[in-house]
């Protein structure tokens, strides 16, 4: 089930920080379809070389184990594929880390991103169609079916939040359809 304190630990201080992001994954997965365990949150951000400082500063080392600015600046630097870390000292708590670079599903997830109440906060959540795209590919690499049970609540509890069309396109663009058609069979 998600831990409304695990994805608010982290995103209070991105908000905070004045840094653009959207929760992604599993996280995002339960919003749209159903509550299951996960105990770390996918976040994509959107962050360059100079702003590097204020992840730094919205993870303080005595709460947080936070990369150093110079391999932050590194991650955000690559056009593809940047990450890293950040663990709540307490609690364990991860955050796993996405930049966004120049992954054109990232750039379109964050342009769509959505807001959604957490209690009484408000969270930057990426697109249905996003975490979907992003599932199969993960499927794909990994083959873990909890990807596929995730796509198919999503399916069934947010159909009408779904823009098909956009889903379909990048299916196509990323050749997904084998693994979407396993991801509908599942479903019927």
């Amino acid at each position: 089930m998600l831990e409304p304190n695990l994805v608010l630990l982290f995103t209070r201080r991105l908000e905070r920080a004045k840094i653009s992001y959207m929760v992604t994954g599993s996280a995002a997965a339960m919003i749209f379809g159903e509550p299951r365990l996960t105990n770390d949150v996918d976040i994509v951000v959107l962050l360059d070389r100079e702003s590097a400082a204020n992840m730094v500063e919205a993870f303080p080392i005595a709460e947080f184990y936070c990369p150093p600015q110079e391999v932050i600046s590194l991650e955000a630097s690559r056009q593809q594929r940047g990450h890293f870390n950040v663990i709540h000292h307490e609690t364990g708590f991860k955050a796993d880390l996405y930049l966004s670079g120049r992954d054109s599903l990232h750039v379109w997830g964050l342009a769509n991103s959505i807001r959604v109440h957490i209690g009484d906060d408000t969270v930057t959540i990426a697109p249905p169609e996003y975490v979907i795209v992003r599932k199969l590919e993960y499927f794909r690499e990994v083959g873990s079916e909890k990807h596929l049970r995730d796509i198919r609540a999503m399916l069934q509890n947010s159909r009408e939040a779904i823009r098909h069309s956009d889903l379909e396109q990048f299916i196509a663009e990323r050749g997904l359809g084998d693994v979407w058609q396993k991801a509908r069979e599942i479903q019927n």
